[in-house]
């Protein structure tokens, strides 16, 4: 596979989770490989750019942010986003014991990959990891609220998401679901809202600019600390893709009904259960997310350096 087009499509699987609240596209680079790149290349906001910039050695500019990965990358994301928004948010709708299924497994497999990049993996890790599991779990269990849709609350959720979206493990849809803005950015993306789409974009760049410095710094300097805490705040989000959940209230935000309450139950306590859609399918569809991961990461991590 050429490299350009590995690098499209790791973006537009990392656009199809960054859709659905519960799962991050920060996941996805991970697994795939292009995380340690993507934070690498936006955390390049310094003096040294800045001199490029005023020297006007655009060339020598292009090439520091490493302009075609992130180009690619980008496109990738944003094609998925603008393509599969209406149609995970169906499939949220009408069938979503399956996708949360689905998602369960990736994320699971997710924190299998993450450990296994942690060297003499030890007690500080394991106490690191429970901590991000705490964090993860707390913001899964988190009730979704409403603020108003103004356009500096658009700037500001666009700051907040795009930092969780590439943090593994921590939803930006999520995040928007808590601040009652999902269903409204959603919308806007959906009709091609030119005015909101562009605050939003200018919200998350300058949150990513800045986030990402951090995450570069500490992925530099306390690597198996970072990857124990971010495999912690994964599993920690376990909770919120759970498949088998009963929902107790709803809520009516931006116009789209979403879950206000769930309460989790084992499979054979869902209402009506049945043994092939109620256990059968999701475990299915459990198995096929998992195994997913381990074949992309595979097939990507194989010819990474072809």
């Amino acid at each position: 596979m050429p490299k350009g087009l590995k690098i499209y499509l790791s973006g537009l699987l990392m656009g199809a989770a960054d859709v659905v609240p519960g799962v991050s596209g920060g996941t996805i680079a991970f697994i795939l490989g292009v995380y340690d790149r993507l934070i690498s290349a936006l955390s390049r906001v310094n003096k040294d750019s800045v001199k490029l910039l005023l020297k006007a050695d655009f060339k020598a500019l292009w090439l520091y942010f490493d302009g075609i990965f992130l180009v690619l990358l980008g496109s990738g994301i944003l094609t998925s986003v603008f393509i599969l928004a209406g149609l995970v948010t169906y499939l949220l709708d009408v069938y979503p014991s399956y996708l949360w299924s689905f998602f369960f497994g990736l994320i699971l497999a997710s924190a299998k990959l993450l450990i296994n990049q942690i060297q003499e993996f030890n007690w500080r890790h394991f106490l690191i990891m429970m901590l991000g599991a705490g964090v993860g779990m707390s913001l899964s269990l988190l009730v979704p609220t409403q603020f108003d849709t103004s356009l500096s609350m658009v700037f500001f959720s666009g700051m907040v998401a795009i930092c969780a979206m590439i943090l593994p493990g921590i939803s930006g849809s999520f995040l928007l679901l808590i601040m009652g803005m999902y269903g409204f950015i959603l919308s806007a993306i959906k009709s091609f809202d030119l005015l909101v789409i562009s605050v939003f974009s200018a919200g998350a760049l300058i949150g990513l600019l800045s986030f990402s410095k951090i995450l570069n710094y500490l992925l530099n300097r306390v690597r198996f600390m970072t990857l124990a805490a971010l495999t912690g705040v994964m599993l920690g989000a376990l909770v919120k893709v759970w498949p088998w959940k009963v929902v107790t209230e709803w809520g009516l935000f931006s116009g789209k009904k979403i879950p206000l309450k769930d309460c989790l139950v084992l499979p054979w306590d869902v209402p009506n259960f049945h043994f092939l859609t109620s256990f059968a399918y999701p475990v299915l569809f459990v198995l096929v997310g998992f195994l997913s991961v381990i074949l992309i990461s595979y097939i990507f991590l194989r010819n990474s350096d072809k």
